[in-house]
């Protein structure tokens, strides 16, 4: 089907099938040619114009039967090659009366091949010097610019000169889709277009994804009538022919009718692409019909490409002093954050500098639910709610914006202070992000005619399009928008991240070879404590037994003096044999298996009790268990010595008349975020509490250490100063923690937490 402005609507101008218009421009001529036989199965309408000939009579014919048997040979072997190194060709036509010269371009798409012929406007094939001559003034000009708004100009000003077009700008589109003339050279008399932004809608997605095909596309006369091509239906697909890569291509009508609107009759559009994206145009405007050289074009093109390449490089020396401040900023952050323990402490150590790192307003840094702020930010409940909202949004790990309250309508109450923001995601799982906030500021947009797409309804009641009539000077103030955060600030917060997790990661490493290493030391030590242990109390029985043997055999023969150290002698080695005991079974500890298994904790605690009432005097004690102990899993074994250590210890150091113990348990306390009932993080704690003697304060640390002991060994029943030491380790090796609170002369509690 022709497309006409009656079938686009408002529904379907993103839509709108461009690529299969149907028909083409008439300042030229198509045939489309079935291979290998080169065989013409759809032509233009208008073969009788060029080469008198009609377009039915040509159907079905064989292109050798229009043109002699050398250009025949010259096509066919311009098949075997690149059509970019042999476009155009030059191909006479003979007729009647006079012979024609035509550039012809060749191609294959969708199964098809393509031969446009356009009048030549020069006799000879184009040569490598006359193009040389042609672009080489051009290039060394832009080559010597250093800066993205200076090549621009030159473009312009060059374009114009080799074109004569009336107008030329370089157009380049934001992230949004929108437009903005960024540089133009003109005719003295026309209205100046520099500045002005025009919106998406002015060149729909389908046509941005044409101008990524094609470098080049010229219009010369925007009056004219299409032309159609016959048939309506390719014979070998069945359907509309793609003319996405023909340069004689009809436009769309929507596209004209914008023309006629600008007072424009013929243009030029040359695509500039960065990084296989569509970045802008240099967009050519004339207010008469102009036909152009393809050999004009093609140098064109080829400054195209040329400014292309170029892109990245000027873009990068844009605001260059800025992005070597950004990067000072960074270095100092790669050195301070290291030489603390936590990232967040390194980064707030120089709030000016994170601040300045992309010239915000405020920062926020949320840190396992824990907010810092700096400078202007929302309050902690709405961070809180932003938080939420942008873990929801974000895809990666940066979410940015320059209006917030636009895509987060909460934000309005705050938009003054916070309109645009950058968030950054340390850690998804453990909710560390940095937030980067910019107030608001009052613009003042410049469009080229209002931007908003006017609609007409027509007798079928359906919305259609109208382009814009009017594209003078048209002011927008816009509220709700902070000033656009720049590529390099961007590119600046994402290096931030990957130095802090780089930092994290080689501090886990270096943590995790550390405590490889300790494990293997505390291995080697346990198993040098077992071994140790074992083998010295073979001498130590040794002396032991001769000392014994002295008494018995020599008591008569000695005087009372040295019995009465040999007897001494037999005291310190069995003080001495207790102690290896201890160690020993200190050591053991480390180096067997917990044996996990569901315990109830009031026979647990019963029959310790029952055991120490066999070697303890117990019976003026009140044991106190306020309410029955739970059930939870350990190693049933361990934690009777945990309450049997804990008991003795409550039992011997009490001096009172009326003694008491106390076991029972605090509210249980889950640890975990979200209320998760994941109960391998849910903790109890446990407690024995007395009224006994008491512990002075700054011994409350010293207890748990090994043969630590406060008192005398013969002083409150004895003792090896090992069992709280023991009682520690067994916690610990459960995965709790064990404390006392105590207060001298009134009594102690001792608590110690476990998974329950």
């Amino acid at each position: 089907m022709i497309i006409t402005p009656k079938t686009v609507d408002l529904t379907n101008c993103d839509r709108e099938p461009i690529h299969i218009p149907g028909s083409i421009q008439p300042h030229g001529f198509m045939l489309i040619l079935q291979e290998p036989e080169l065989k013409i199965i759809q032509v233009s309408e208008n073969t009788a114009e060029f080469i008198g000939k009609q377009p039915e009579k040509l159907l079905n014919t064989y292109l050798e039967n229009l043109l002699n048997s050398q250009q025949i040979e010259v096509i066919k072997e311009c098949l075997k090659s690149d059509f970019e190194t042999i476009n155009p060709l030059k191909l006479t036509w003979k007729n009647k009366t006079k012979s024609v010269l035509f550039d012809a371009i060749v191609h294959r798409f969708d199964g098809v091949l393509f031969l446009e012929l356009e009048p030549a406007k020069t006799k000879k094939n184009p040569d490598f010097f006359g193009f040389y001559h042609l672009v080489r003034g051009t290039i060394s000009k832009l080559q010597n610019t250093s800066k993205l708004s200076e090549m621009c100009n030159v473009i312009v000003s060059e374009v114009r000169k080799i074109t004569e077009f009336d107008r030329v700008m370089v157009y380049q589109f934001d992230t949004t889709g929108a437009g903005t003339v960024i540089a133009e050279a003109k005719r003295e008399d026309l209205t100046p277009f520099l500045g002005l932004r025009y919106p998406a809608s002015d060149i729909p997605k389908q046509a941005k994804q044409l101008y990524t095909y094609n470098w080049l596309r010229l219009i010369p006369d925007a009056n004219y009538q299409p032309v159609p091509l016959i048939p309506q239906l390719n014979s070998l697909t069945n359907s509309a022919t793609n003319l996405s890569f023909s340069v004689l291509r009809s436009v769309s009508p929507i596209h004209i009718n914008y023309l006629h609107n600008m007072g424009v009759v013929a243009s030029m559009s040359i695509s500039l692409i960065k990084n296989k994206k569509l970045w802008g145009l240099i967009a050519c405007h004339h207010e008469s019909i102009k036909h152009l050289s393809y050999e004009i074009r093609t140098a064109c093109e080829f400054l195209g490409q040329v400014v292309s390449w170029e892109l990245i490089g000027k873009e990068e020396n844009e605001d260059l002093d800025y992005k070597i401040k950004l990067k000072s900023i960074l270095s100092k952050f790669m050195e301070s954050i290291p030489q603390n323990k936590d990232f967040v402490d390194g980064l707030i150590q120089s709030e000016t500098d994170l601040l300045n790192l992309t010239s915000a307003g405020g920062v926020a840094i949320c840190q396992n639910d824990r907010w810092v702020a700096i400078g202007q930010t929302p309050e902690i409940s709405e961070l809180e709610n932003l938080l939420e909202w942008i873990e929801s949004k974000i895809p990666g790990n940066l979410f940015h914006t320059d209006a917030l309250s636009k895509e987060y309508p909460e934000a309005e109450k705050y938009q003054k202070i916070v309109s645009g923001v950058i968030a950054l995601a340390i850690s998804k799982v453990n909710r560390n992000y940095i937030f980067w906030f910019r107030p608001e500021v009052i613009q003042t947009v410049n469009w080229g005619g209002n931007p908003n797409k006017p609609v007409e309804v027509q007798e079928d009641n359906i919305l259609h399009l109208s382009p814009r009539k009017s594209f003078a000077l048209w002011q927008e103030t816009v509220k709700g928008k902070s000033l656009a955060w720049k590529p390099c600030e961007i590119e600046a917060v994402l290096e931030l991240r990957s130095a802090i997790v780089g930092i994290v990661l080689r501090r886990a490493d270096e943590l995790a070879k550390i405590n490889v290493e300790l494990e293997r030391s505390n291995n080697e030590l346990d198993a040098f404590a077992y071994i140790a242990s074992h083998d010295l109390k073979e001498p130590l029985r040794g002396i032991h037994n001769y000392a014994s043997f002295l008494i018995e055999d020599y008591a008569d023969v000695l005087h009372e003096e040295g019995v009465s150290k040999l007897e001494t002698l037999v005291r310190l080695t069995q003080r001495m044999e207790d102690l290896i005991d201890s160690l020993l079974h200190f050591s053991r500890l480390g180096r067997v298996a917990l044996a996990w298994q569901e315990t109830d904790l009031n026979d647990l605690v019963r029959s310790v009790i029952d055991v120490l009432k066999l070697s303890l005097p117990m019976s003026n004690i009140e044991i106190r268990i306020p309410r029955p102990l739970p059930r939870i899993k350990c190693d049933r074994i361990q934690i009777s010595e945990v309450f049997s250590n804990l008991l003795s210890n409550a039992i011997k150091y009490n001096d009172r008349t009326e003694k008491w113990i106390e076991i029972g348990f605090l509210d249980f306390e889950n640890h975990f975020r979200n209320n998760t009932e994941d109960a391998s993080e849910v903790t109890i704690t446990l407690y024995v509490r007395d009224n006994g003697i008491g512990i002075r304060e700054y011994h409350h640390e010293n207890i748990f250490r090994i043969f630590k002991r406060l008192h005398g060994p013969k002083k409150y029943g004895g003792g090896t100063g090992a069992g709280l030491t023991i009682a520690k380790k067994i916690v610990e090796r459960h995965g709790g923690k064990i404390w006392v609170e105590s207060t001298f002369g009134e009594g102690s509690t001792f608590y110690f937490t476990l998974p329950s």
